[in-house]
């Protein structure tokens, strides 16, 4: 029988703001938002918003502007994730434009992952978009548009001090609850940082991911669980989930369900 597990050592680090729970979905990469959108119609039930990737893992997929914008019209909260790999700063600044006229006002801004066809340009980083956003005040083409939040995204080292200057904070996926709160502990910082939590969907997925995120370290015993049961991942990443929210330290958590979302909100739907 799942149960949430035993309860993680409280840390000296508490927020007060109410937990949220941050789904990201898996966009399409062919022109058809069906599956999106069963995703999303699946999972407003247990999230409070939704992340959508910008062709992450290096494979090219529907904006992430457009797919936000999907969101809000189904009646859900976005953000829309936007990597510094694919633009240079007239890219970025049409995508800034977009998401103003399609009402989308959060991003994550991220590096991104090694493309998997062309190259990766140098001409803005993510310090650089968190400046550029920070300058529209003074831009007349963004004169009636609301300021638009932005996120960016840790690691499970020290944090950089211009990385506190963002509106909120993703944590890299990490299988250890510990290893997060003391992190946690060590980086304090007021504003919201949620954690994040990924399911295992199979023995082939982990490899993946160990290949793809050298730092990344997935328990042993949970990739032989999941070779054996297809729903462990699952249930590791629910109970995660609970013990996260439990111990206080985090404002909610950036959970990835991959293929496995009608499962995660089945567990997850009541709980909450």
């Amino acid at each position: 029988m799942w149960s949430p597990g035993p309860r993680p050592l409280k840390l000296i680090y508490m927020t007060d703001r109410s937990f949220e729970l941050v789904c990201e979905v898996e966009p399409p990469t062919r022109p058809d938002l069906r599956h999106v959108r069963h995703q999303i119609g699946t999972l407003s039930k247990i999230a409070h918003s939704f992340l959508i990737p910008d062709n992450h893992i290096g494979r090219a997929t529907v904006s992430s502007v457009a797919v936000a914008h999907e969101v809000q019209k189904m009646g859900g909260r976005s953000i829309a994730c936007i990597n510094s790999r694919d633009r240079n700063l007239l890219g970025f600044r049409r995508d800034l434009l977009t998401a103003a006229a399609y009402g989308v006002d959060q991003f994550l801004f991220v590096y991104g992952d090694k493309p998997t066809s062309g190259n990766r340009t140098s001409d803005l980083t993510v310090r650089s978009m968190i400046e550029e956003v920070r300058s529209l005040g003074e831009d007349p083409a963004f004169a009636q548009t609301p300021a638009f939040r932005v996120g960016t995204a840790a690691g499970l080292r020290p944090l950089p001090a211009w990385k506190r200057t963002a509106d909120f904070m993703f944590v890299q996926v990490s299988f250890s609850v510990e290893a997060l709160l003391r992190w946690r502990e060590a980086n304090p910082v007021d504003l919201p940082v949620y954690a994040g939590v990924m399911v295992i969907a199979s023995e082939n997925h982990a490899r993946r991911l160990a290949d793809a995120i050298p730092d990344i370290d997935i328990p042993a015993g949970l990739v032989e669980r999941v070779a054996s049961d297809r729903l462990a991942g699952v249930e590791a990443a629910c109970e995660q989930v609970l013990r996260i929210r439990d111990s206080g330290a985090f404002d909610g958590v950036h959970l990835i369900p991959v293929a496995r979302y009608r499962e995660v909100e089945s567990r997850l739907s009541g709980i909450l």
